[in-house]
């Protein structure tokens, strides 16, 4: 006699409801048993940078959270391209992911289409992870009467525009903020652009270059060392940690805001529930009050954005900086 579940399964109904439910328990079963081995998060920047920096703090965290490594993997090269390339091409499975910062997102405007992937197509976002901001210095020696903002457009006023000001690069995140900042102010500078913040902030201690709008991480340390004057945050509130740093808003530029971010991305394709869980893990580890502080004390600052709202910033910053870009004829040379 056929037994009851085999003389079920003759049953067309039963067989079809049967084909639908395994896949959903397979899917359950598999996000209970996520993550079952270490995960893999890609950093398409040097180690020691601020996207580095940060990503090994709050992976940390989430691991202890999550009993299982979180592995970086720095992938450098052409402002994140290369690493964003190689989490794009990994599998959608849980197990890989990138983190996004300002300069990989807004890199098709600078190099064209990138490395085979598209950044809002072959992505799924998790959440924000930082808010970076930026700062206006200067160095107290080659300019020693500058102290503020309006301070520094009347000098670079005076010499005709040819005050030069340097950065991490030509379409780094500094570059295109005082682009914009010039074409607001009516200002002009020349720009000297260098491979990285180190040698830029090193020529600036030196006086090659008398300005510099950099990361807060870069610069930071010789702020506090009395080597670099900050004159203006380009964020839209002041930071902790120069408190009696105005904004550049507040010195005559109502509205302006300025601030690089990172954000926490997934192969296109990762399973809902995998992204779901990442992502109150990276709240949750975003809330600690140690890892704020250790973030805040490399300059950066805990900023956790949904899914939804991380893919609004994307999009909102993509088309903003892609404007600027074009106005101002910049390329990544």
């Amino acid at each position: 006699m056929a037994s009851l579940a085999f003389r079920s399964l003759r049953n067309p109904v039963r067989r079809a409801l049967l084909a639908l439910a395994l896949p959903l328990v397979a899917g359950a079963a598999f996000a209970q048993a996520w993550p079952s081995k270490p995960i893999t998060l890609v950093v398409p920047f040097p180690p020691g940078g601020p996207t580095d920096v940060a990503s090994r703090i709050v992976a940390q965290k989430m691991s202890l959270a999550l009993k299982q490594n979180i592995v970086i993997d720095n992938r450098s090269g052409a402002s994140g391209t290369v690493g964003a390339a190689t989490a794009a091409r990994a599998p959608a499975d849980g197990y890989t992911f990138v983190m996004l910062a300002t300069p990989t997102l807004l890199a098709s405007h600078l190099y064209g289409p990138t490395g085979g992937y598209d950044i809002f197509k072959s992505f799924t976002p998790v959440g924000s992870v930082y808010d970076l901001p930026i700062v206006l210095v200067v160095n107290p020696k080659s300019l020693p009467d500058v102290t503020s903002l309006q301070g520094l457009i009347a000098k670079a006023k005076a010499e005709g525009g040819k005050l030069n000001y340097t950065t991490a690069g030509a379409g780094s995140f500094g570059h295109l903020t005082t682009e914009q900042l010039k074409t607001i102010g009516k200002f002009d500078m020349q720009h000297v652009p260098y491979r990285g913040s180190a040698p830029a902030v090193t020529d600036l201690i030196g006086g090659q270059v008398p300005a510099m709008f950099s990361d807060l991480v870069a610069v930071i340390p010789h702020i506090r060392a009395g080597k670099l004057t900050a004159i203006a945050v380009g964020s839209a509130k002041r930071v902790s940690l120069l408190p009696d740093v105005k904004t550049v808003a507040e010195q005559g530029f109502p509205g302006f805001d300025a601030t690089s971010w990172g954000g926490l991305l997934a192969p296109a394709g990762t399973p809902k529930d995998i992204v779901a869980r990442m992502s109150a893990e990276l709240k949750n580890a975003l809330a600690d009050k140690e890892v704020q502080d250790k973030l805040e004390s490399v300059g950066s600052f805990a900023a956790y954005r949904t899914p939804e709202q991380t893919a609004t910033r994307m999009r909102q910053d993509f088309d903003r900086w892609g404007k600027v870009i074009r106005d101002n004829h910049i390329t990544n040379q």
